[in-house]
């Protein structure tokens, strides 16, 4: 046959017949992951940054160091190839997984302690629940939506942000979550109100005496050595400690004074940390605040005085927002809104081990954070160009700087310990998972391993949004020319908790609300039916002087309460009337003149 292509033929016909048996390339699907720019040069984004070397060491020193290490990069191009790849092997960044289930910029995020659970929070006044089991490649969204200042599902309540939201380290099933209220709440892992912490009164001069803040909160933490307790830091300019099981009154009121001038002794209080003594350090209770001071003081109290102070820690009327504490209790980093980054050391509470600057994004975004790695070897935050930040703790310098969102602010960071991945949120509303298939367990890499969710086969692509991008593509909208089309802008996803029961199940919002079946409801009851189901109603026909009297001839023959005297009871005797003085009209009372 002339011009017959048998190469085009073979491939035309199946090789062999049956239903066939498809099989999902994992690895295939995890490169798609990989990021294509892992490490941004160090020395650009020092430049950039303007870091500056420690105040206690010698700036020349620095300034040879900067210049030995462009020497060595002009001289050999190859090592920085070399470096990526030592970075990508030391930090769990290589590969990543963006979620986008948020409208604004995402201002704290949480993952319990196994790894199953994340919860993100935001500035569009809601917390989000994603859980990584059962998410896919084409379904990475969250299955609940929850605002947490919400009293009842009404579209005319308040809103308010989210600033800070924890798991309890000892006790997965509760989360703290605080908001812009002075009203922080204790939430299930399911996003149910456990309990309220109250609200202290306005009009009380001293605040030790109020049951709680009297204006916004700004942060919280959880107790590292008892499940009942927390912290939490207010705009009042204290510091109090609660029992996650009673809202009514805290615990402990601590009271910052203040001394700046013209603050009337009151400055809000930015951030809070409570140490964690697994490493067998000390336990502390940290805080700053916006005068710029920094407080210490024993974990297990007394919180009447701090046992450290330091005034001038940060220059004043900047936000302090990232505070954290080493694993060993003895270091502490701090973030300050004066675009720096302190190491502090606990044992020598006066004067900065180490200080860098940093731009901060803490004006426009004031919980941004900085943390420990979860064995205190390194250091994490965001920039304000939308780099995450591996700071070596010694002397602050990076070991690491990764382009995760450029040109959006990174705003929060976490090392997650057991799945050895690295959350970040950022201010364009995306959630992005770093993770390494090698180094990483469970999370990000249980999701990638997964086969995607199957289509019908009737959908058409063309038509259907991506999944990934954390909107469900089942909502479809008629068009005013009859023509179906799916939109993400629909009535469930303006509304994302209307349309949820208290399990978190979704539920048609076009669907009317059944009132609950009750057994009156169904028909009309009868005298009949009364008086046979309910207890006692027969009472209601009959006349309570006759109910009482009927029991007048059984008290008389067999008294109760009178019976001790019935032998020793005294006779009666009444004076005798004569008809006269009967007939007698008694006095009327003399009208007043």
């Amino acid at each position: 046959m002339d011009g017959f292509d048998e190469e085009a033929f073979k491939k035309f016909f199946p090789g062999s017949f049956g239903k066939q048996e498809r099989k999902t390339d994992v690895n295939t699907q995890i490169d798609r992951t990989k990021r294509t720019h892992v490490s941004a040069k160090t020395t650009a984004d020092d430049d950039k940054a303007g870091l500056i070397s420690d105040e206690q060491a010698n700036v020349q020193t620095g300034a040879e160091d900067r210049k030995d290490k462009s020497e060595s990069d002009s001289d050999n191009e190859s090592d920085d190839s070399d470096s990526d790849d030592e970075d990508e092997d030391e930090f769990p960044v290589s590969h990543e997984l963006v979620l986008k289930t948020h409208e604004r910029a995402v201002t704290t995020l949480t993952v319990d302690p196994s790894g199953s659970r994340l919860i993100t929070g935001s500035t569009d006044c809601t917390i989000k629940l994603h859980d990584f089991a059962s998410m896919t490649p084409s379904t990475v969204r969250a299955f609940k939506s929850v605002d947490p200042t919400a009293k009842k599902q009404s579209a005319l309540q308040e809103a308010h942000a989210v600033h800070y939201a924890a798991f309890n380290p000892l006790s997965p099933g509760y989360v703290m979550v605080v908001s812009a209220t002075p009203q922080p709440r204790i939430l299930d892992r399911d996003g149910e109100t456990i309990t309220e912490f109250m609200k202290g009164d306005m009009y009380l001069r001293d605040l030790h005496n109020t049951k709680g803040h009297i204006s916004e909160v700004t942060s919280g933490a959880w107790c590292p050595t008892d499940e009942n307790l927390c912290v939490t830091a207010g705009s009042d300019s204290t510091v109090r400690i609660w029992d996650a099981n009673i809202g009514r009154s805290q615990k402990e009121v601590i009271m910052h004074k203040s001394r700046a001038a013209g603050s009337a002794g009151r400055s809000k209080m930015t951030a809070v940390a409570w140490g964690s003594p697994k490493q067998g350090g000390p336990n502390v209770l940290i805080a700053a605040a916006l005068d710029g001071s920094l407080m210490m003081w024993s974990g297990n109290g007394p919180f009447t005085r701090p046992s450290g102070e330091i005034r001038d820690a940060h220059t004043r009327d900047t936000w302090t927002s990232g505070l954290d504490i080493s694993s060993d209790g003895r270091l502490v980093v701090t973030k300050g809104g004066d675009d720096t980054i302190k190491l502090w050391d606990t044992r020598k509470f006066k004067q900065p081990i180490s200080t860098v600057a940093h731009p901060s994004s803490s004006s426009r975004y004031p919980t941004s954070n900085i943390v420990f790695s979860p064995t205190s070897a390194n250091v994490l935050t965001g920039s304000e160009t939308g780099h995450l930040h591996i700071l070596n703790p010694a002397t602050l310098k990076p070991e690491l700087v990764t382009p995760v969102t450029p040109g959006s602010p990174l705003i929060t960071v976490q090392w997650h310990e057991k799945l050895n991945q690295i959350l970040t949120g950022s201010a364009n509303a995306e959630t992005h998972v770093l993770y390494n298939p090698d180094m990483s367990s469970k999370g990000a890499a249980l999701v990638m391993s997964k086969a995607p969710k199957r289509r019908h086969i009737d959908d058409d692509p063309n038509l259907t949004m991506d999944l990934s991008q954390g909107i469900s593509g089942d909502n479809v909208v008629v068009g005013s020319n009859g023509v179906p089309h799916y939109s993400s802008a629909t009535w469930s996803s303006r509304h994302p908790t209307i349309g949820l029961t208290a399990s978190g199940r979704p539920r048609d919002p076009r669907r009317p609300h059944l009132p609950a079946t009750t057994p009156f409801a169904k028909s009309q009851p009868d005298e009949k039916h009364i008086r046979e189901n309910i207890p006692l109603s027969s009472m209601r026909d009959e006349d309570p002087r006759e109910a009482l009297l009927k029991y007048a001839e059984k008290a008389e023959k067999d008294p109760v309460f009178t019976k001790a005297w019935k032998e020793t009871q005294p006779k009666t005797i009444y004076r005798e009337i004569s008809d006269d003085e009967g007939e007698q009209e008694p006095d009327k009372k003399r009208a007043r003149r």
